[in-house]
């Protein structure tokens, strides 16, 4: 299902990072880089929550607005409850709709404040995705300290928040339009191997987006999906091809970016819901605001799974939700 948008622009936003983040290749391009795994917090849980209420309080001061002003919050992390996102709530002081959709949150958020902006229930939002290396890897591997060799198509969690803010008052990026994903459960039981589990549901929304908007690839000077890494972009490029006769060009994914892979050990790249929107509010809005990039289609990737279903040894679901951005002109 693709919802199409006349009037919502994404006004401004902002980025706070961890320390892998603030050494990568786009470090320049964030607005706030800690340089420990804590920062300034007793437990990495307490540091995702600073991230995020960091994040919002930049976004606030940029738009020189109060939270008062905002009439909805919607956003979400990976730590079980969305306990970061409900902490930081707490002092933001926004009403909050939480939504819990993996490392698809980024894009899921935007469709959501999209629709209700477009229909005229609100004015304005905030949308928020964040996520934790070491509050992640605890929760859903093992505990770092435990230092256990990992496989070479694992990918490392971003640490940081990515928030955007929305409205229907003009600017240089617009929503364009927005595909609901579909869940998709390919039978990998790895939890290691997020790439192979996030490609089909991708390809999935890809597909159903170009469809739904009568598009081609040539439409976009860019796809960006959320955190496959090498081994599920490649998979990604191959699935996409023999599943749906689609020639993936143009393209390339969050997790390839954020970091140096050839000198960072981050095994295949980047994860976690703060990895596409970083890369994007960085990188992409950097370039689309300097007339580099017209049309952008993001696709951010989610692995539904839990702690729970992972012991129990089922296969993990997938989502993916994609967004398109244009930039605008007249405004440029």
């Amino acid at each position: 299902m693709t919802f199409k948008y006349k009037n919502v622009y994404i006004n401004d936003t902002s980025s706070v990072v961890g320390p892998y983040e603030a050494m990568g290749p786009l470090s320049k391009l964030f607005d706030k880089n800690y340089d420990d795994f804590y920062f300034g917090e007793k437990t990495w849980e307490q540091a995702e929550v600073r991230a995020i209420n960091d994040s919002v309080d930049l976004l606030l001061k940029k738009l020189n607005k109060k939270s008062n002003e905002v009439d909805v919050h919607i956003g979400g992390d990976l730590l079980n409850q969305m306990v970061a996102t409900n902490y930081a709530s707490a002092k933001i002081g926004i009403p909050l709709i939480g939504i819990y959709s993996a490392c698809s949150i980024s894009t899921l958020s935007i469709l959501l404040a999209s629709n209700m902006i477009e229909a005229k229930q609100i004015k304005n939002a905030i949308v928020t995705a964040s996520s934790h290396n070491n509050g992640a890897e605890k929760q859903f591997r093992n505990p770092v300290e435990y230092g256990g060799p990992k496989k070479e198509y694992t990918t490392f969690t971003t640490t940081g928040c990515a928030s955007s803010y929305l409205s229907s008052e003009k600017s240089k990026i617009r929503v364009e339009s927005a595909t609901l994903g579909t869940v998709i459960d390919m039978g990998v039981t790895d939890v290691f191997n997020m790439g192979a589990v996030m490609a089909p549901s991708a390809a999935k929304v890809i597909s159903d987006h170009l469809k739904d908007t009568n598009r081609t690839l040539d439409y976009y000077d860019l796809i960006l999906t959320g955190d496959l890494g090498l081994v599920g972009k490649a998979i990604l490029k191959e699935y996409i091809k023999k599943e749906y006769d689609i020639n993936l060009k143009n393209y390339d994914d969050s997790a390839c970016m954020i970091f140096d892979l050839d000198k960072q050990p981050v095994y295949s790249g980047g994860s976690g819901p703060a990895c596409l929107p970083l890369v994007t509010y960085s990188y992409v809005f950097d370039r689309m605001k300097k007339g580099k990039l017209k049309k952008v289609l993001l696709v951010a990737t989610g692995a539904l799974m839990n702690t729970t279903m992972c012991n129990q040894h089922l296969s993990i679901p997938s989502i993916s939700h994609a967004v398109s951005l244009e930039a605008i002109d007249d405004i440029l």
